[in-house]
């Protein structure tokens, strides 16, 4: 792996951690795009460029500081969406390059769009969903409230307490005081704030009721009632003979699949799984 200094990037990254195949990649993509008709579907046409790819879990725990980590080859759940998002803005710029791509990476991954330390990352799905909709690029879909919001019908409070009450999880917290206190910080400013999602019961139903609230290429995050957490899984949404489907990264097939079994089926699986936020790109 390859460590850059940050001469083509924001001046406020410091450091960027890739490899060649992961810059050439980019580029190819970037590439293919620019030859693609007008209304591609962007998100599920760079989402399935990824299909087959390895999952690797904590590809971004790499460096003992805080780097821009860019790495296309191997993906978790995560990783995945940040690398569909990233290629998604980049390609509408004007100059869709590798180094465009690190900068829209950087926004999406950090809180304010910046890089400041291990604290800064979005570590929570919730932080990620807030940051990027202060920053105009995504909208998480909430429903109609004169309607009930149906069919986001599930609330959940949120409670965030798993990476200060499990430090022993995330090494680069490891005698690390001031980052875990700014971690600590971070998870009381979201305290107590509801989402609305769908709720896994409904996901059995089809296109024709769940279609005008989740649409091809939309953002899941799967709600999860473990303590501590908000989410516990992300994917991209597929519909797929009217019925809904999760294209992720996956531990389980250990690569990314759009998964055979619909999204409900999927969910009955995984009793812990409350049912799926809706993020869209903007």
């Amino acid at each position: 792996m390859g460590l850059a200094a940050g001469m083509l990037m924001p001046s406020q990254l410091f450091a960027l951690t890739y490899t060649s195949d992961d810059s050439v990649r980019v580029v190819r993509l970037l590439e293919e795009a620019g030859r693609q008709p007008e209304g591609t579907d962007w998100t599920l046409f760079f989402a399935r460029k990824f299909l087959g790819t390895p999952y690797v879990a904590s590809t971004l725990e790499v460096n003992r500081q805080e780097d821009l980590v860019v790495n296309l080859r191997e993906v978790d759940c995560t990783t995945l969406v940040e690398n569909v998002v990233a290629l998604t803005l980049t390609v509408g710029e004007p100059h869709p390059d590798f180094a465009a791509f690190c900068r829209n990476l950087e926004r999406i991954r950090y809180n304010g769009g910046v890089m400041d330390g291990y604290a800064s990352r979005n570590h929570y799905f919730s932080e990620w969903i807030e940051s990027n909709e202060r920053l105009g690029l995504v909208e998480e879909v909430h429903g109609d409230s004169d309607e009930g919001y149906r069919p986001f019908v599930g609330v959940q409070v949120l409670d965030l307490n798993y990476m200060s009450t499990h430090p022993e999880a995330y090494p680069m917290l490891k005698g690390r005081t001031g980052e875990m206190r700014h971690i600590r910080d971070n998870e009381r400013r979201m305290e107590g704030k509801t989402v609305r999602y769908v709720p896994a019961s409904w996901l059995n139903r089809g296109k024709e009721v769940l279609g005008d609230a989740i649409h091809d290429g939309d953002i899941l995050a799967i709600v999860t009632r473990k303590k501590g957490l908000d989410t516990s899984h992300l994917g991209f949404a597929v519909w797929k003979g009217g019925r809904l489907h999760l294209l992720n990264a996956s531990s389980i097939h250990k690569k990314v699949v759009l998964e055979p079994m619909t999204l409900w089926q999927y969910m009955k699986k995984h009793p812990s799984q409350l049912g799926v936020r809706v993020i869209r790109l903007i």
